[in-house]
């Protein structure tokens, strides 16, 4: 899930040094954490900033036992066997149910999401022994992404970025990928109950096939149903379920 913006300055995908991206990332990492100087930090802002992590991790805790998306499972089976050094970036990961699944499956995972609380839940999570995860606490459309990533996996994630921010990650997974690359989860259609939100992306069905040209298309399904939203809010979905493999 996304939160408050940590510092900025992260370059693009093309500007990684090659071989380097988990140090590289951990750099990232401590300088998303650093705290600015705070010279009179108030009584009132500690309470604030406690109780918004307690409210995140209640949240967190409502998704625990969730299995991973559906479109991540495809995209792992597409795949067989992890390929070596498998890396996958999981932009905007929230307590790591898909994470979970990646690492179970032999990759080594960036897993990244701007807000603290669901990387701490991540942290505390049964992980399975001898795996490789690199937790990065930054916004998914500023953290860099590396060439010849096998795998992004984005669930219900891409949506929370303006379109200018949407569109510019995007492009910068579409260069990342290699031939043989997947990239796999949600986009949000035009007929969501939260069109119109600030600060959020939505797609016609033509804009988001558009986007995905060039793209062999394993799984594209176009869903719309009523529900309700983990903090318990009535919620009309249109979402598109999307992997797609890079030719």
């Amino acid at each position: 899930m996304q939160g408050p913006r940590p510092r900025q300055g992260f370059p693009t995908s093309s500007s990684v040094p090659p071989g380097s991206l988990i140090l590289y990332l951990a750099r990232c990492d401590t300088i998303t954490r650093r705290a600015p100087p705070q010279a009179q930090e108030t009584k009132r802002t500690r309470m604030t900033e406690s109780d918004r992590s307690a409210g995140w991790a209640a949240y967190y805790q409502q998704l625990r036992d969730r299995p991973p998306r559906r479109t991540l499972l495809a995209a792992l089976d597409a795949f067989g066997d992890a390929p070596p050094d498998a890396l996958v970036m999981d932009l905007g990961c929230g307590d790591g149910r898909d994470v979970i699944e990646e690492l179970r499956r032999g990759w080594k995972v960036v897993a990244v999401d701007a807000e603290p609380e669901a990387l701490r839940q991540l942290q505390a999570r049964a992980l399975p022994e001898g795996c490789d995860v690199t937790p990065v606490n930054a916004r998914l459309e500023e953290v860099p992404i590396p060439l010849g990533v096998h795998l992004v996996n984005s669930s219900f994630a891409m949506p929370l970025c303006d379109p200018d921010s949407f569109h510019r990650t995007w492009e910068r997974i579409r260069e990342a990928l290699p031939a043989g690359g997947r990239f796999s989860g949600q986009w949000y259609g035009l007929r969501d109950s939260w069109v119109g939100r600030p600060g959020m992306t939505f797609l016609s069905r033509d804009e988001a096939l558009a986007l995905l040209r060039g793209f062999e298309l394993e799984m594209f399904e176009e869903e719309e149903a009523d529900g309700v939203t983990p903090r318990g809010n009535a919620k009309h979905w249109h979402i598109f379920h999307i992997v797609a493999k890079k030719p």
